[in-house]
């Protein structure tokens, strides 16, 4: 399996259907950015849309994955070759992904040792260290998946801190003895969560178009904005708005209309 290989046939494939790389990003729903990096061999098309992509091409996913034509008595062959390539890839994936989390989990732990042996030895038992460990914990917990398993440990991670955020901050809360770091941490984790699963499904629905995807994340972060200024402003009487606030969502919704623009440019392959 090569991808050089492979993108040379979706390329001879497009032209022998008359299609522009425009014309066969339009019919996937991506950008003609994507299949320039294919028909040139930098990656690979993503799984989710193989099968639409042969269908349109009029070829199987063996012989995409093979980067040629295969005759019937080959078939077999090629299937077998590609499964035992495909295979291999994941478990050098897993190896090397297994030996950084080893690496990671084992930095972790000796930073709580060394910040909680330091607390002992300045302050005869364990104060500030407390809010150190949880918070590596919390660390820890959230960010193993996606090192481990990579892009699909991201729901994962997105699950875990949606679980132990409430609780860390409750921890947070009777470590510093300041109630407020609950009751108003937990609104402000609860809105942050949730503008977080919004963007985790906005870049599920747009992987192959980033930049639109960017262009919504900025835009949806105006609202959330200005709901945690109102509420701040009722808990803590904060104005709502004030003047870094206005400059704040002006600059948000500039970056916003930049690469939604970006995106429809690239689209009509204006730019490339």
């Amino acid at each position: 399996m090569n991808q050089i290989d492979t993108g040379k046939l979706i390329a001879n494939c497009r032209k022998e259907k008359g299609m522009t790389q425009a014309q066969l990003a339009e019919k996937l729903n991506i950008t003609d950015r994507a299949v320039s990096k294919w028909e040139t061999g930098k990656c690979m098309p993503d799984s989710s849309i193989m099968l639409a992509l042969c269908n349109i091409l009029d070829v199987t996913v063996n012989e995409l994955l093979s980067g040629e034509r295969i005759e019937m008595n080959n078939y077999e062959e090629k299937v077998n070759e590609n499964l035992i390539e495909l295979k291999r890839k994941d478990e050098n994936n897993i190896n090397k992904n297994t030996i950084i989390s080893v690496i990671y989990t084992i930095t972790m732990v000796v930073g709580i040792l060394v910040c909680c042996i330091c607390d002992v030895a300045i302050s005869g038992t364990l104060t500030w260290s407390l809010i150190t460990l949880s918070s590596i914990l919390v660390t820890w917990i959230t960010s193993f998946p996606i090192i481990l398993f990579g892009k699909k440990g991201i729901s994962v991670a997105m699950i875990a801190i949606s679980i132990f955020i409430l609780p860390f901050m409750y921890i947070l809360s009777i470590l510093v003895k300041v109630k407020d770091v609950f009751s108003i941490g937990a609104i402000m984790s609860i809105i942050s969560m949730v503008y977080l699963w919004i963007i985790y499904f906005l870049y599920y629905r747009l992987k192959e178009r980033k930049l639109l995807a960017i262009g919504i994340t900025f835009l949806t972060a105006i609202p959330f904005t200005l709901l945690i200024n109102i509420i701040l402003s009722k808990k803590i009487g904060e104005p709502v708005i004030d003047v870094w606030d206005i400059l704040s969502v002006f600059i948000l919704l500039i970056i916003a209309v930049a690469f939604i623009i970006g995106d429809y440019a690239r689209r009509k392959g204006y730019v490339r």
